[in-house]
């Protein structure tokens, strides 16, 4: 069966549309809740949710679902979504709903599922819950919404579970830190953390009024992050997402380092000190050719998955890794969280930059091959095989780049969009080749 409603990263949408109008909503919430009560009589599923103006009225209608089906429910309010990850797994939830759009604007939202683990469901239980969401959904029920109760003390048990997640021996009292916080769930638990760890912080798009989260901020615009950096002689810069479950930084000479460039400081910091299990990362398909090639020369492999943080965490649970993520930031650190962090990864990278020096030098001799990423927008996603024109030009930039390069064709699992990345030693074959791709997709299924 192939999923209508849930992406990559859970349901997204226009809220008051379809799939976020109130009668799908109140649907979800119906489906889970059925789901749980199969094997616990007393679920309990805990609620938060990005800075985004509909968050609230989302909430209130996923409540109403919870409660028509007799499940408990409680709020952690405004929270980014590893930290609802992290409370259903210390705090014994059945589940954790996260309200958030991630890094998109402030119009659109949506819902992400958790299980009891702090994982996200696999494929075929969100595929169940799809088949319920429309029977539900067709009942013609009249939603109503319900109060959602709030415990804000959630905030602070989940500042302490990072606190206890530095590197042993790092001291971050003086380091100067840069904070973009996206005005999303970051704006008060990333200042919080790191003051309380004795740093200095600078925190700017950290006032969220519910429409300007990721507005021209965070991870999508390092550009600002740099210029504050180097401005304040900052020694780290770090911008999260709106619901800060991945981070960019900007090193104190103003280098940007992806997710790429953290996994390859990670990766070095836990093999020297004996704790790479496997002497393995994983990867996805997006991840840098250069990041490969420094992994193997320092006796290191790269594994590449689909993209999606859920089949990096996939492909760890089955190999034993324990050091996963994207090059878009997602990072997983499966000894201390069962999803990306952004607020985890950056404590983890400062406590390197206080323990072993500036970012530059933690990323020493990665070169990173020049690659481009088109975004095409497109009206519908049949397979790409199936396209004969798509597919030839496919074969011949992958044929001709060879083992130079690399070719990635996808959809977004979020967007109508489909995705074409292409890297190669040479910035002219990049370009050529990202525009001849992007342009058979046009002819072919163009909006």
């Amino acid at each position: 069966m192939t999923k209508e409603l849930f992406g990559t990263d859970g349901i997204r949408g226009v809220p008051g549309t379809y799939p976020l109008d109130d009668a799908t909503l109140y649907g979800v919430a119906r489906a889970l809740g059925k789901y749980l009560l199969e094997t616990d009589p007393k679920p309990r599923v805990l609620i938060g949710m990005d800075t985004r103006e509909s968050g609230p009225h989302i909430a209130s209608q996923l409540s109403a679902g919870l409660a028509d089906d007799g499940v408990t429910f409680l709020s952690a309010g405004i929270i980014s979504t590893p930290g609802v990850a992290c409370l259903v797994r210390q705090k014994k939830f059945s589940a954790g709903m996260v309200i958030s759009a991630s890094h998109n604007p402030f119009h659109d939202n949506g819902v992400k599922l958790f299980g009891a683990s702090g994982m996200k469901f696999p494929d075929e239980v969100e595929e169940h819950l799809e088949i319920e969401i429309h029977q539900h959904k067709d009942r013609d029920l009249s939603p109503h919404g319900v109060t959602v109760p709030v415990d804000l003390s959630l905030d602070e048990e989940y500042l302490a579970y990072l606190r206890g997640c530095m590197v042993p021996s790092a001291n971050l009292a003086k380091m100067k830190l840069v904070l973009d916080c996206a005005n999303g769930a970051a704006s008060r638990l990333a200042p919080d953390l790191f003051r309380s760890l004795g740093a200095e912080v600078i925190a700017i798009h950290d006032q969220p009024n519910g429409r300007n989260i990721n507005d021209g901020c965070g991870s999508l615009y390092p550009e600002i992050l740099r210029e504050k950096v180097l401005e304040t002689h900052a020694g780290l810069g770090v911008a999260f997402d709106g619901d800060a479950d991945r981070a960019m930084f900007v090193s104190a000479s103003g280098q940007h380092v992806d997710g790429d460039g953290v996994l390859l400081a990670m990766a070095r910091y836990l093999k020297s000190a004996g704790q790479l299990l496997g002497n393995r990362v994983i990867g996805t398909t997006m991840a840098n050719l250069g990041l490969e090639r420094v992994l193997e020369s320092e006796g290191m492999t790269l594994a590449r998955m689909s993209v999606g943080d859920r089949y990096v965490l996939e492909e760890m649970l089955r190999s034993g890794a324990n050091l996963g993520g994207e090059q878009s930031g997602h990072i997983i650190f499966l000894d201390d969280a069962t999803t990306g962090d952004g607020i985890l990864t950056a404590l983890k990278i400062a406590c390197l930059v206080a323990m072993r020096g500036p970012l530059d030098e933690l990323i020493r001799g990665f070169k990173v091959f020049p690659q481009t990423i088109v975004n095409v927008q497109v009206k519908s996603k049949p397979p790409l095989e199936s396209l004969p024109q798509v597919s030839a030009a496919i074969e011949k930039a992958t044929k001709t780049l060879g083992a130079a390069g690399r070719v990635v064709v996808r959809y977004s699992g979020t967007e109508p969009k489909a995705r074409v990345m292409v890297e190669a030693e040479h910035k002219e074959d990049v370009t050529h080749w990202a525009e001849t791709l992007a342009s058979a997709i046009r002819t072919a299924i163009g909006a």
